[in-house]
């Protein structure tokens, strides 16, 4: 096998592929990257048994077709250093040379056929939905799992396919995040036979591949797997076993809530001022909205107490509630500082709801207040 890549083309498409590459793992065959010289192109393609990926190098100059592995570390940081604007890459039964301008390395050679077979399989029906949004559906979800509960399909986002919608939704028990967006189902496409929960790394490793914001994502459900198409790479990913939490029911159902209007930036900027003296005992902070203005509290014993107060458009009844304050940061952060959000309240006992105009849904049970 040999070929020549310009060097920041390929350490693109590499480094899409090493996300997968577990870090520690008993089987070593999998810390390292597949390269196959098919025709004109390269495929890089990595594994970690649950997620795979496949990315298809273009403007390679394939002089022999062939196949070879390469350990993730040395590879990628040859890569990464190399100051060579092109890199050759020979692979022969003794080894793989990887030369620049002026560099050369050597790479001691390890048997291409103990490596897991990576198909890419072709699927004709799926959802199609913009990166962009695609990207806002994650980063809106993934941080309210739970990726170390023994409940694990809290350890993963779940996904739902309607003709024209895709909604997801992620949850740890104490707060559930959900996201809907507009996407077209192509070829009848309505998802698997059971629920699609996409464990949150492999969701991940898909947000960090959404790179061209304009690009057309393709997703495909099946019955244990959920495979998606950016361009040129196809990421399929093991789904997570278990019974999903009946999320519909999280929402209150309310008739005579009270509802507030916020921004964003403000509300992030006095909710960290006024934590800065929880601790992990004492999370919790009581946000009170009387007319005119929002006052939030904390106190931790042995640590001090604090109170902000800022000026709010709100003429309603006094109402407050007390939440954890992580929750309500983590919230905040995925969003922008302009965006304007919406907070329903039912009285101090009740879960409260945030909600944006793009679709976006937040619930978070509230604390005691002797917390």
């Amino acid at each position: 096998m040999e070929f020549s890549c310009d060097r920041e083309k390929m350490l693109s498409v590499f480094q899409t592929a090493a996300a997968v590459v577990p870090a520690r793992s008993p089987k070593s065959i999998l810390q390292n990257v597949k390269f196959a010289a098919e025709g004109p192109n390269i495929v890089v393609m990595a594994t970690d048994l649950d997620i795979s990926v496949r990315v298809v190098l273009e403007g390679a100059d394939v002089r022999s077709e062939g196949v070879v592995i390469v350990p993730v570390d040395p590879f990628g940081s040859i890569l990464r250093e190399s100051s060579d604007a092109n890199m050759h890459v020979v692979a022969t039964e003794s080894g793989t040379s990887v030369r620049g301008d002026r560099s050369r390395f050597q790479i001691p050679a390890r048997n291409p056929d103990e490596y897991p077979v990576i198909e890419d399989t072709p699927w004709e029906a799926y959802h199609e939905i913009p990166a962009r949004v695609l990207r806002e559906l994650i980063h809106r979800t993934t941080f309210a799992t739970d990726v170390e509960s023994t409940r694990y399909a809290l350890g993963g986002v779940l996904i739902e396919f309607d003709a024209e919608r895709m909604t997801a939704v992620g949850t740890d028990g104490r707060r559930l995040a959900k996201m809907e967006a507009i996407a077209n189902s192509v070829g009848g496409h309505r998802g698997g036979a059971a629920a699609t929960i996409v464990p949150t790394r492999a969701m991940q490793i898909i947000e960090r591949s959404l790179v061209e914001m304009d690009t057309p994502v393709h997703l495909a459900a099946f019955d244990n797997s959920l495979g998606v198409r950016i361009g040129n790479t196809r990421i399929v990913s093991r789904l997570v076993e278990g019974r999903y939490p009946r999320w519909r029911d999280v929402f209150p159902k309310r008739t005579a809530a009270t509802r507030i209007d916020l921004i964003v930036g403000p509300l992030l900027a006095n909710v960290r001022q006024a934590a800065i003296f929880n601790d992990k005992d004492s999370r919790g902070l009581e946000f009170s909205f009387d007319a005119g203005r929002v006052k939030i509290a904390a106190a931790a014993t042995n640590l001090g107490s604090s109170e902000i107060e800022y000026p709010l458009a709100y003429d309603g009844p006094p109402i407050s509630v007390v939440l954890d304050n992580r929750y309500v940061i983590d919230f905040l952060r995925v969003l922008s500082p302009q965006q304007a959000i919406q907070l329903e309240l039912e009285g101090p006992q009740g879960a409260a709801l945030f909600t944006t105009d793009d679709g976006y849904s937040y619930v978070v049970m509230p604390l005691s207040r002797d917390r």
